[in-house]
């Protein structure tokens, strides 16, 4: 073919529109890309995406949240600000007036001793006038410091002691040491009460926990827990199938029905001893349960009733055991149902309670367990979220919910024995000697040419 001047004409001008389409092609690509963004996290449990409370914790966030990184630039993980960055990227996406301002602290060493900067990476984040410091760069240590800072005042918790009750910063299997530790994680600050020293419960505390005291109070200390309760005071109040050493009184204030025995849960029978462990599937509704949907565990846990009244709103929290029944004689490997004395399932475990005192809401929580926020019980199932929950909605911050960290389940792998030996011999034997084996050959086949 003749390629004339009219050919290349028309060539140039196909090629020049070509490239214009291109780059416009490549330009609307580049502002979609600007504008709009799709993500899909190929995480087993979706660890790279923000949870549904997590989102609900952003939103309630009424002002902008300052975050001030002081950071190298390079540390032993590599790129420290891009790291904090890329963390901080979707909860800004969800909260655009989330903003991140980076200081160096070598640069600014007198600026980094005045915020409390310990380490390279720490951050300080500010809202609502409060700040809160921030090392582990995850998704519950980030939203635990957001509540604290959402929260309106200082949440105090007095624990009962002084009766060998559980405590909260005990580090014993039937303690609540780890539940107090994730009561100071989300803001509360917590305390010990001993009534036969101190005059009364102070009136500043959000609540009172009384964990299954072992020895009886006195009637003066009764008289204090009664005055409390009578002023408007709010109580969490976990009941073993044990005697109430003093607390009776207590019980006919609420209006309490405490019988005795056992509750037993044949359907989950343990390796040895007696099927105690009754678990919770559905609960009542109630603020605080809300969209809550996790088992929880409660090992020798008792029945709790109510005497209906004018006086409280009580609700009925927590139903197991439905195909099992209260034990009252003696438990040993193998109960079984008696009708002439066991009472059969399903049996309620909790109650709630709400009156108004003072021109403000009292609200009450009985659990016939403590064994499900004890150390050695608290991982199980939903436990954690369930107390952290009940606090909250005594203290009256029943809108902050609490987050778990989600287990990474796709980042560890597991190996069988053989599939490390194989590894082993593999890279340490086989592979050398082939590389040597292969040297030989390329050696000989040069030798031979």
């Amino acid at each position: 073919m003749q390629v004339t001047s009219k050919l290349r004409l028309q060539l140039l001008v196909q090629n020049g529109v070509f490239v214009v389409l291109l780059i416009a092609l490549v330009a609307l690509l580049a502002f979609v890309a600007q504008e709009y963004r799709v993500e899909r996290d190929i995480t087993q449990n979706a660890r790279s995406t923000l949870s549904q409370p997590a989102r609900e914790v952003l939103a309630k966030l009424a002002g902008p949240v300052k975050v001030t990184a002081f950071a190298t630039r390079q540390d032993v993980r590599g790129d420290a600000r891009k790291l904090i960055r890329d963390f901080l990227a979707p909860y800004q996406r969800v909260k655009p007036d989330i903003s991140v301002t980076f200081v160096d602290p070598r640069e600014e060493p007198k600026l980094a001793q005045a915020a409390g900067i310990r380490v390279n990476g720490e951050s300080v984040i500010e809202y609502n006038q409060k700040s809160a410091h921030l090392t582990d760069y995850n998704e519950q240590s980030f939203v635990n410091a957001l509540m604290r800072l959402a929260r309106s005042s200082e949440r105090l918790v007095m624990a009962l002691e002084g009766h060998g009750e559980r405590r909260l910063g005990g580090i014993a299997n039937h303690d609540l040491g780890e539940f107090g530790k994730q009561l100071g994680a989300k803001g509360f600050k917590t305390n010990g009460l001993n009534l036969a020293v101190a005059q009364e419960v102070p009136a500043n505390a959000s609540m009172l926990l009384i964990a299954n005291p072992q020895v009886g109070l006195q009637p003066a200390e009764v008289q204090k827990i009664r005055q409390y309760l009578q002023q408007g005071g709010n109580l969490l109040w976990l009941i073993d199938p044990e005697p109430l050493r003093g607390l009776q009184p207590v019980a006919e204030l609420l209006g309490l029905v405490l019988g005795p025995g056992t509750v037993v849960d044949p359907t989950l029978k343990p390796p040895s001893g007696p099927p105690v462990f009754a678990v919770a599937a559905g609960y009542a509704r109630h603020p605080i349960f809300g969209e809550f949907q996790l088992n929880t565990i409660f090992p020798y846990a008792r029945q709790i009733g109510i005497n209906e009244s004018d006086d409280w709103r009580a609700t009925r929290l927590i139903e197991v055991a439905p195909r099992g029944w209260i034990e009252t004689g003696k438990l040993d490997d193998a109960p079984a149902f008696d009708k002439a004395r066991d009472i059969p399932g399903p049996v309620n475990i909790a109650v709630a309670l709400e009156r108004n005192v003072n021109d403000r809401t009292q609200r009450v929580v009985v659990v016939g367990n403590g064994s499900f926020l004890a150390n050695s019980f608290l991982g199980n199932g939903g436990n954690l979220d369930l107390g952290i929950n009940i606090v909250n909605w005594l203290a009256g911050d029943d809108a902050l919910i609490t987050i778990q960290p989600r287990p990474s389940l796709d980042s560890s792998l597991e190996l069988g024995q053989v599939a490390q030996y194989l590894i082993l011999f593999g890279f340490l034997i086989v592979l050398p000697l082939a590389f040597v084996a292969a040297g030989i050959a390329i050696w000989w086949r040069r030798r031979k040419a």
